[in-house]
């Protein structure tokens, strides 16, 4: 990779902290805001479909963006691009701290996206540009185990910040933290650039992706409603993703080059991971709700109970980075997605009431022991599937699979969690013989979900056993598509690796 004005081979250490550090914010975010849900929710009187918009309006921006903010700081300059995603990502944060009403809170969300569409492949540009070859592997992995502690740290920190101090602090703490950011990267980061590649950016690309998303995003968190604008949304948005297809095909200087997959791996690695993150992504959205507002977890209790699930990805992913190297990818990720598979199907098992260690503990235990076999074997095939001379879109079109998978799983299963929870509640008011007040109120709150409230005991234990039979709804479905993942490994992924990098 040619540079311009590059760093010293010997690499920088500053540089890496930045890295880290601009990076976390993105990442911690990730995580942090899900165990806010409950609070923002009561906070800002939002309804169920305003707090997927909350979150997948951040999912959103960032999976559209993020292959063009990787082109763009390759064309433009690493370090100013950097930069600028580290100051939307804070204006954005500063943004959601200081909202009056749900709807300013989305906005800012998307543009909190937008930064972290910039700065996530930007942090790792820096890296690659500070460090020359022999130093880089170790810098990167570096990165990732700091990158992976700081997204465990998120769930507990956002929940100590959410029970001793308020919701608004979760977003307020960027600030601060991309104040030392953007001083570090001034004054220890020189600017680089790809002077090898093409000056266009693949904007028709970006925006056709974006509408498409968009619609059919927007018809899946509204389809409950029903009405012409879901309608006209779905339809909108397939017709822009299809346009998407064209435009890539034929583009000159393409944000997804549909030539990768030709590669079977390649297109297998990439059905493993959208399969995967769906589930996960879709998990661990409602599960927090679940812990918070049906099992009565603090804050602060619902982002401790999630920590054996990153935990062990974090303490077994070099682990099972070997695998494939000693077996291939196809055994590890048939295997791991099984595993995951069972972790979701025991998620499903737990009622209402009853300890964490004999509800939550084991079923996330086998989550992450599944998750942690699958990680690095993923992205190992996907880059040994790719071109020399591609590996950085190839990484990156990888990673915005996965981010696209959680954004169009949280909306789908929220619109089945909603369906059923419906379905269920009318089953179970029946028999309670409820005034016409009473119901009334009942049918005005539906929106809410779990979050319903109630002077009337029975109805509050009709609430809560509705979300729990929608939540075993949506937590069998992300099984069902780990076991997709299984099947796809088998079917795609090819014969060990003898080490050589396979051609696509």
């Amino acid at each position: 990779m040619a540079t311009a004005n590059a760093p010293p081979a010997a690499g920088n250490m500053a540089v890496l902290i930045v890295a880290i550090l601009g990076s976390s914010m993105a990442f911690i975010d990730g995580t942090i805001v899900n165990v806010a849900l409950p609070a923002l929710q009561s906070g800002l009187h939002a309804s169920s479909s305003n707090l997927q918009w909350v979150v997948e309006a951040y999912a959103l921006s960032l999976s559209s963006l993020l292959l063009v903010g990787g082109s763009m700081g390759d064309i433009y300059g690493r370090r100013k691009i950097f930069l600028l995603g580290v100051l939307l990502f804070a204006a954005g944060s500063a943004w959601c701290g200081f909202v009056s009403t749900v709807n300013a809170l989305i906005l800012a969300r998307g543009v909190q996206g937008i930064g972290a569409a910039f700065l996530v492949p930007g942090s790792l540009s820096l890296i690659s540009a500070a460090y020359p070859a022999e130093q880089r592997g170790r810098a990167i992995g570096t990165w990732s185990g700091f990158t992976a502690i700081t997204a465990s740290i998120g769930p507990v920190l956002g929940g100590w910040l959410v029970e001793h101090i308020s919701w608004r602090a979760v977003f307020f703490i960027n600030v601060p933290l991309a104040a030392l950011v953007i001083w570090m990267t001034i004054r220890h980061v020189r600017e680089s650039r790809n002077m090898l590649i093409s000056s266009a950016l693949d904007w028709p690309g970006a925006l056709l992706a974006c509408a498409g998303l968009g619609g059919v995003t927007y018809a899946l968190i509204e389809g409950v409603n029903g009405g012409k604008s879901v309608a006209f949304a779905a339809l909108a948005g397939v017709a822009a993703l299809a346009g998407f297809i064209l435009v890539e095909a034929r583009s000159s200087s393409p944000m997804v080059p549909l030539t990768l997959f030709k590669s079977r791996t390649f297109s297998g690695a990439n059905l493993i991971t959208l399969f995967l993150y769906a589930g996960l992504g879709g998990v661990l959205y409602f599960l927090p709700l679940n812990l918070i507002q049906v099992q009565h977890y603090s804050a602060t209790q619902a982002g401790a109970a999630l920590l054996p699930l990153i935990l062990i990805i974090f303490l077994l992913s070099r682990w099972s980075g070997g695998l494939i190297a000693r077996y291939g990818s196809k055994g590890p990720l048939t295997i791991g997605s099984l595993i995951v598979a069972l972790g979701f199907g025991s998620l499903a098992w737990p009622g209402i009431g009853g300890s964490y260690w004999a509800t939550f503990f084991a079923p996330l235990v086998i989550l992450g022991l599944g998750m942690a076999i699958c990680v690095a074997p993923l992205t190992t095939s996907v880059m040994n599937a790719a071109p020399e001379n591609q590996s950085g879109v190839a990484s990156g079109v990888n990673n915005a699979v996965s981010r696209v998978a959680g954004l169009i799983a949280v909306a789908l299963f929220g619109l089945i969690l909603s369906a059923t929870f419906n379905h269920s509640l009318d089953s179970r008011l029946g028999p309670l013989g409820l005034s016409q007040a009473e119901r009334h109120q009942v049918d005005e709150q539906r929106p809410l979900l779990a979050a319903a409230t109630s002077s009337n005991a029975r109805i509050i234990g009709a609430v809560d056993e509705s979300f729990v039979a929608g939540y075993r709804v949506v937590v069998s479905l992300a099984a069902i598509l780990a076991l997709a993942s299984a099947v796809s490994a088998v079917l795609f992924l090819e014969a060990p690796l003898t080490g050589k990098r396979a051609k696509a």
